[in-house]
């Protein structure tokens, strides 16, 4: 892994981590873990293969990131106070988004120095993945869908909290 590999998956990581402390639901909390993901996706995701069994490799990564992201986005708290919505990662959302990333990066590492090149290649031909890109586009559209589908539940969790709670809105907008 590169140092940049290394970075951008702390990161990440680090993001869940700074929720662990109660603080304000803003911009910041969508924009942050979409920019650093869309960084990602653009650093590596050069092509998405569709040979052999390479969409069914994405898919099922992408179905995990999926559930991943969705379950950390409902394991995070929101609650209104003095107008403000405040959000806090709990314990299951930070270990499901270190699950998620740690995964990838452990994979990663598996294969480049813990000499696992040789057993995914030859579950790569037995399963018809036609090479290293797809498994590179599988798990960047993993950490896509993961970011993603969190940031998405937390948002529409928010919105219906405003709705719930409409004090909080006519609180803030005084």
């Amino acid at each position: 892994m590169t140092a940049t590999e290394w970075i951008t998956d702390a990161a990440l990581i680090l993001v869940v981590f700074r929720q662990l402390r109660e603080g304000r639901l803003d911009r910041r909390t969508f924009l942050l873990p979409l920019a650093i993901v869309a960084f990602v996706a653009y650093s590596y995701l050069d092509t998405i293969p569709t040979g052999g069994n390479d969409l069914i490799l994405i898919a099922a990564l992408m179905a995990i990131g999926a559930v991943l992201g969705i379950a950390g986005g409902v394991y995070t708290r929101i609650r209104a106070l003095d107008g403000q919505l405040l959000i806090k990662a709990g314990a299951v959302s930070a270990i499901l988004w270190v699950v998620g990333m740690g995964a990838r990066m452990g994979f990663q590492v598996w294969v480049e120095h813990a000499g696992g090149a040789g057993d995914v290649a030859r579950f790569s031909l037995t399963h018809h993945i036609t090479g290293q890109q797809a498994w590179v586009a599988a798990f960047v559209l993993m950490a896509l869908t993961e970011v993603v589908t969190r940031v998405a539940t937390i948002y529409v969790r928010s919105r219906a909290h405003k709705a719930l709670h409409p004090v909080a809105v006519l609180d803030r907008a005084a």
